[in-house]
């Protein structure tokens, strides 16, 4: 069932200008009636300013009055609420990291200077004239600001970061981004590992299997028939 755009304003609202009664209210809000009982008390957790919901146009008063002629009559829904259109902008960022944005910035800065003001704008979702005050350390709260990975911070994905570095290497003509030294020495260096094990690995299997033909060839010797000494003389 569709609801109100601000079911606890309007609930609000209805508690304070009309004689509907709570059930009422609660359906057309879809809110709990202990909810509604809790607003009408003031014993809310937040104290709510009432919103009219003829103003929107989500009721009219020809049905609020027939609510109030009858206990029994459930409220309709007038007109729905317009939805919220997300419009073109930059990425949309919850306010509890809000304030990590500058931290994430001057880690892209640092980490992917290949990446331009709009690919760090469109991967942490903030704007050109900040990212050019972290850049120029003009940022009012440049003290404060300590390159952290966007990815471990929750601004961006791993998966987004990597499609925006590959993309920001190719338009600047890198093959490829530039690989640490100490990276390939490791590499090189389990390579031969691996080699060292696998060579011992075969040389213990052709040792086991030259003991088993051993005592293979052992047993067959000791089980062999005597000869026989008159037959052998003749």
């Amino acid at each position: 069932m569709a609801q109100p755009l601000m079911p606890h304003a309007t609930a609000s609202w209805l508690v304070e200008n009309t004689a509907l009664t709570f059930q009422q209210i609660a359906e057309f809000c879809g809110l709990h009636i202990l909810e509604v009982q809790a607003i009408a008390d003031d014993t809310a957790a937040t104290k709510l300013t009432g919103r009219d919901p003829l103003r929107s146009g989500e009721l009219t008063q020809e049905e609020i009055d027939r609510g109030q002629a009858d206990p029994s009559y459930r409220l309709k829904l007038q007109r729905e609420p317009d939805k919220a259109v997300r419009t073109k902008g930059p990425r949309y960022t919850p306010v509890s990291k809000r304030q990590d944005k500058p931290d994430g910035v001057a880690w892209l800065i640092r980490n992917h200077p290949e990446l331009s003001d709009g690919a760090i704008g469109k991967l942490i979702g903030t704007t050109r004239s900040t990212i050019q005050a972290i850049r120029e350390r003009t940022h009012w709260n440049i003290a404060n600001i300590q390159p952290k990975d966007p990815v471990t911070l929750g601004l961006t994905s791993q998966r987004e970061l990597d499609a925006a570095v590959a993309k920001a290497a190719k338009q600047a003509g890198l093959d490829a981004a530039p690989q640490d030294p100490r990276m390939q020495q490791d590499r090189e260096a389990l390579i031969e590992e691996l080699r060292a094990e696998r060579e011992a690995a075969h040389r213990e299997a052709e040792t086991a299997l030259t003991a088993e033909q051993e005592l293979w060839g052992a047993g067959d010797t000791a089980n062999a028939a005597p000869v026989d000494e008159e037959s052998a003389e003749r």
